[in-house]
This record gives C-alpha cells, sequence and structure tokens, in this order.
C-alpha cells in the first residue's frame, strides 16, 4: 500500500469529496487508505495567484508536502485545478512525486481521440486554457459573457449560494459552444461544480476532472512499495 498525501482546503469542500470518492473507490477494491491530510489555507494560495507569484505558491504548497513526506507519504495530490498553475515551479521542490491533475486527464482525450474542449470552472482556469499543460488539444475558450457568468455561477457554489437556474444557464452555454464552436467535449475543470450535476445528469458530452484525478489517486494508493510510482 503506498501512502498519499493531500493537500486540503483548496477549498475545503473538494477536499471532502476527494476524500469521500477516495474512500469509496478503495472500498469497492477491497484495500482501506494510507492517507495523510494538510490544510492549506485557500485565501493565501488565492492571493499567490491574483498577484501571478508562481514561486511564492509553489514554495508555499511545497512546505505541505515536505511535511507529509515527514509523516511518511510517498506521493502527493494536490485536489484541486487552478493551483497545478505552478506544475513546473513546485516539481524541483518536492521530495516526493506529485500526481497531477493533468495527467489523467491528458490520457483519457487521448483514448476517446478528443480534439476540442472547453473549461468549465473559475474564471482564471478558464480564461488560461490550463496553462499550456493539456498538450494535444485544443482547447476553445468561451465568449466573455460567458466566462463571466461560469465563474460567477461556481463562485455561488463556493459561497454556498448556489443559484437555481445556474445548471440550466450552463447547459446552454455547453449546448453553444458545441454548435458555435464544434466543441466536443466540455470538461468539468472545478470540483465544485458537480454540486450542480455530473457526468451522467449534465445533459451534454463532458468529462469530470477531479474523477480522473481521483481514479489514479486510488490506483496509486493501491501500488505495493516495490511498483513505481507518477514522476
Amino acid at each position: 500500500m503506498t501512502c498519499v498525501g493531500i493537500v486540503g482546503g483548496l477549498g475545503v469542500d473538494a477536499t471532502v469529496h476527494y476524500y469521500e470518492r477516495i474512500a469509496a473507490g478503495c472500498k469497492a477494491r477491497g484495500i482501506v487508505p494510507d492517507l495523510v491530510f494538510v490544510h492549506a489555507d485557500v485565501e493565501r494560495g488565492q492571493a499567490f495567484v491574483r498577484a501571478g507569484d508562481l514561486e511564492g505558491l509553489a514554495a508555499y504548497l511545497a512546505g505541505f508536502i515536505e511535511r507529509m513526506a515527514r509523516a511518511g507519504a510517498e506521493v502527493a495530490v494536490i485536489p484541486a485545478v487552478t493551483p497545478h498553475v505552478c506544475l513546473a515551479q513546485i516539481k524541483p521542490l518536492l521530495p516526493v512525486p506529485l500526481i497531477s491533475i493533468v495527467d489523467p486527464l491528458a490520457a483519457e482525450l487521448r483514448a476517446r481521440g478528443t480534439r476540442r474542449v472547453a473549461l468549465f470552472g473559475s474564471v482564471y482556469t478558464v480564461q488560461a486554457s490550463l496553462w499550456g499543460l493539456l498538450t494535444g488539444v485544443e482547447i476553445t475558450k468561451p465568449q466573455p459573457d460567458e466566462i463571466a457568468f461560469i465563474g460567477q455561477a461556481y463562485q455561488r457554489i463556493l459561497d454556498g449560494q448556489p443559484s437555481p437556474g445556474d445548471a440550466d444557464a450552463l447547459r446552454r452555454i455547453a449546448a453553444e459552444l458545441q454548435r458555435r464552436d464544434g466543441v466536443e467535449t466540455i470538461l468539468i475543470a472545478g470540483t465544485d461544480l458537480t454540486a450542480l450535476f455530473d457526468e451522467q445528469s449534465a445533459g451534454f458530452p463532458c468529462l469530470d476532472v477531479a474523477r480522473l484525478h481521483i481514479d489514479a489517486i486510488v490506483e496509486a494508493l493501491a501500488k505495493g512499495y516495490g511498483e513505481p510510482l507518477p514522476s
């Protein structure tokens, strides 16, 4: 059994979602997960992002991962999309491998032969198009007013005040992206959006980025100590 360290708090609901799904995935495989958690401050993390201080964000998150490594973690996870903006900066700082949220997504899109996608998530994530980390796939940006609404709907969920009409409005945007821009799949790149719909109930072709990430985490948990881990 591999020990996985999880940087929680970015935000709390997403961390709980990961924990519940990891536990369920491990139970289905007949294993008990070996996990270490720390709690980061989402406000401080967002401040680094807003300032464009990727080195500061990387150092902040790496400090938590170092603590988890001392507690026995052999691989680390950041259960949120936006902090992966500092992926290049954080990797050299880490004492253990990081299971990136991008790698399982890229593998799934290759397997499906998907060539054009769009993102639903925070304004920063949607505007930045995963910061060039997802190669071999064209990421189509929604129109500015669509991005603004996606971000507002996402923020309302984070604030615990989702609007009853948000899910239907996002469905209309997804349909327009398909019709107007030829988008094949919408990437649900904000874990909290699962409060509105999932891959089965969305009503449009989509991939839950968190689900793919969680599947990769469960796979890592199932590995023996002598088996290779993600680099």
